[in-house]
């Protein structure tokens, strides 16, 4: 299958320099609040102190940065416009094989390991990179239902203060530790989403993002609104602080701490560090789930109905009609090599005329509502060979049943 290749224009060096100078102009502008300017206590009183000769690093390395990068894409676009010239049918590479991306995500892996370590004075940098890797799950998981089921969800986040709030009250109100309530909070939450899921998938488009939508604003109004059980807009308070299964981190005493357990000089940022491992951990477990379930069968499924839902569901419907059709004790008699007679039977009932299976799916429209049958039982080459039964293909009794 032919494939067509289209040329990129390659930048030139003043169109890099001109698009890293907008990015350090960008740069500077979120730099001067954020780093360029501080408060100091001074005598019991803030007042503003100036960082610019830090502010003046942080743009130069993202002019810089942004100039290496820009280099570094141009670079890659054009080999592989130079692979796909001399290769035009030669399969195309997973960009998630790439070494490039492999080197690139286990150097951020080895980076979020360390960055403890490199800010442990600093406790602002580790409280800020744990509030990152909690929005960094929480995105991963929004990928499953917007990413690959193509499903508008505006009410994600209200599973999120479900499990928080759910948490909170085991906490303070049943006394329950942290190992307790944290896996029972993210089961209640996963119900609320059962709960939701169940009559409101039945929709499609803006009729479903309205929905959720709507859940999202009575999650919070039922929140800010109900004092005695959340605490209204103060939230809850006195949530007892987490342990390291069972050894809290306080100052050595007559019960077993993590410090005096471990043989270390009591500091407060064993807790900060704590949390920070433990949020990675989980973060890395949800990538880990979604980018398997994007390669078993029903992550096929939801790409497919992502991509076009109604060729999908019939050709689902197809599936189970031909699958009831089917003999049990031989499934598909053109794709067995024993076969010494093609299934005339079957192919001489109702076999429709090539101008109507045309018609009826475009080759792309089964490729991907071939991903919707693979998560049944049925044997996956079966459907394989009936992908482009639209082409010349001969009346077989797979193909056949497929096309009835």
């Amino acid at each position: 299958m032919a494939a067509l290749v289209l040329a990129q224009h390659s930048t030139s060096p003043a169109e890099r320099l001109k698009d890293a100078a907008a990015v350090a102009f960008i740069a500077l502008l979120l730099g001067i609040p954020m780093i360029g300017l501080t408060t100091v206590d001074q005598g019991g009183a803030l007042r503003i102190a100036t960082r610019w000769p830090t502010l003046c690093i942080f743009v130069g390395v993202c002019f810089a940065g942004r100039l290496l990068l820009r280099y570094a894409i141009d670079r890659l676009r054009a080999r592989k416009q130079a692979r796909d010239r001399s290769a035009v049918s030669a399969p195309t590479v997973d960009q998630a094989t790439s070494p490039l991306l492999t080197w690139i995500g286990w150097a951020a892996l080895g980076i979020s390991v360390a960055l403890p370590m490199l800010f442990s004075e600093n406790r602002y940098v580790v409280d800020t990179a744990t509030t990152v890797l909690i929005y960094v799950m929480l995105g991963w998981g929004l990928n499953v239902v917007v990413g690959l089921a193509g499903l508008l969800d505006l009410g994600y986040v209200a599973f999120y203060a479900v499990g928080a709030y759910t948490y909170g009250l085991l906490s303070t109100q049943f006394g329950w530790g942290f190992w307790q309530a944290l896996p029972l909070a993210g089961a209640v939450a996963a119900s609320f989403g059962i709960l939701l899921g169940w009559p409101t998938l039945r929709l499609r488009g803006d009729y479903l993002a309205i929905v959720t939508l709507g859940f999202g604003e009575i999650i919070r109004i039922i929140l800010v609104n109900w004092t005695e059980l959340s605490g209204g807009p103060n939230g809850i308070a006195s949530i007892p602080r987490p342990s390291f299964f069972g050894l809290p981190f306080k100052p050595p005493g007559d019960d077993p701490t993590f410090a005096s357990f471990f043989g270390l000089e009591f500091s407060t940022n064993h807790r900060i560090v704590f949390l920070y491992y433990l949020i990675l951990a989980l973060a890395l477990l949800t990538n880990l789930f979604v980018s398997r379930m994007r390669k078993l069968p029903i992550g096929r499924a939801w790409e497919a109905i992502r991509e076009d839902e109604m060729p999908a569901r019939r050709w689902e419907s197809m599936r189970a009609t031909s699958s009831s059709r089917r003999s049990p004790s031989a499934p598909c008699s053109a794709a067995s090599p024993a076969s010494s007679s093609p299934p005339a039977r079957a192919s001489s009932r109702r076999s429709p005329s090539p101008s109507t299976s045309r018609r009826s799916f475009s080759r792309s429209s089964c490729s991907a509502a071939w991903a919707a049958s693979s998560v049944s039982s049925s044997p996956r080459w079966y459907w394989f060979s009936c992908l482009n039964w639209d082409a010349t293909l001969p009346n077989t009794g797979c193909c056949s049943s497929a096309r009835r």
